[in-house]
């Protein structure tokens, strides 16, 4: 089939496309670039889409690949051939190079629900000299679509001192941040989690 390449680099490009915004946040830290991370969040409302299309795509070609051959489809195949290697299809064609570019997909569109394991466990160990001194905040956040978005502000964030705990939602819109007021405050945390690319848009102390 001549427009099997196709099909699967369209499958491909589709898959990419679907999981950029939640691969941009893991680029971002890679390359030391924090501010980039919200820059395709423009996607997200597609992904659902492009899933779709994907599945669609990948599932067109592996019916042509798996689907009994008729003498016609063996003879076109058969002229597809590379010169000199008669019976042997080029890589491109093969099962294997179908199913690479399937199981690469599949992980890119698993890729928000696996993308902690790129972060660095950055929660330390606070010493509470004075729990009056424990503050906790509430700051609702715009532009995170996915749990890649969540382990990215928390990342950020913990870096900070005197943090104690950061739990990002994207389903919330928010991040409840607690930390000890003596080491850090509401200003120094909001400028981190805007200097990821996302904003803070309200805050609010619990």
């Amino acid at each position: 089939m001549k427009s099997e390449p196709k099909l699967i680099g369209a499958g491909l490009l589709t898959a990419i496309t679907a999981s950029l915004c939640c691969i941009t946040p893991v680029l971002a830290l890679i390359a030391g670039t924090s501010g980039i991370v919200s820059t395709f969040s423009w996607i997200e409302p597609f992904r659902p889409y492009l899933i779709g299309l994907t599945i669609l795509v990948l599932g067109f070609a592996w019916y042509h690949k798996l689907k009994p051959k008729n003498e016609i489809d063996c003879q076109c195949e058969t002229d597809e051939l590379p010169a000199g290697k008669p019976g042997k299809p080029k890589f491109i064609q093969s099962k294997m190079f179908l199913g690479i570019v399937t199981v690469f997909a599949v992980l890119m569109l698993a890729f928000p629900y696996n993308s902690g394991i790129f972060y660095p466990n950055t929660e330390k160990q606070i010493i509470v000299v004075d729990k009056l001194n424990i503050q906790t905040t509430e700051f609702k956040i715009s532009g995170m679509t996915c749990a890649s978005c969540e382990e990215h502000v928390n990342h950020e964030v913990n870096k900070l001192s005197g943090i104690v705990t950061s739990k990002a939602s994207y389903e919330n819109g928010n991040a409840i941040i607690e930390f000890d007021s003596t080491k850090t405050n509401e200003t120094e945390i909001e400028k981190v989690i805007n200097s990821t690319g996302y904003k803070v848009t309200n805050k609010k102390e619990n």
